[in-house]
């Protein structure tokens, strides 16, 4: 695993490279041609909106050239080929980085919604010591 990748992910989590671990996660699961991983991820439960094909496939190269995934042609005699992707094993531990990340932000969140409920009880009670300026 390079630093490269470590970096990269300490790095604020755009919905660009949050799909990087969405499909790392889903070709862990199961290798899948293209439109079929883009099926399985406009199903997927941590989905909230369905996620654009061109975005997709210019991840699935950009991580097929990382070696975090890699690729073959299939060719069907009842149809056009098409490519197969499964996880490797830097992808495997990329996926776990990005596992490691997120449940950082999570953490993260959760820290600030407690001291967000916190604070919204000290108003409630009249606590908020003068510090609005209405």
């Amino acid at each position: 695993m390079s630093d490269d990748v470590s970096i990269n992910l300490e790095l604020s989590l755009s919905i660009e490279r949050s799909i990087q671990a969405e499909l790392l996660l889903l070709l862990g699961q199961k290798p899948s041609h293209g439109y079929e991983l883009i099926q399985r991820l406009n199903d997927a439960p941590f989905m909230s909106s369905e996620v654009d094909t061109a975005t997709i496939y210019r991840n699935l190269r950009r991580m097929d050239k990382d070696g975090l995934i890699k690729s073959h042609w299939e060719v069907s005699e009842s149809g056009p080929g098409r490519r197969q992707y499964q996880l490797t094993s830097q992808g495997e531990a990329t996926l776990k980085l990005w596992v490691q990340y997120l449940a950082q932000q999570k953490a993260r969140l959760e820290n600030f919604l407690q001291a967000y409920r916190d604070y919204d009880v000290s108003l409630a009670k009249g606590e908020n010591g003068g510090n609005n300026l209405e």
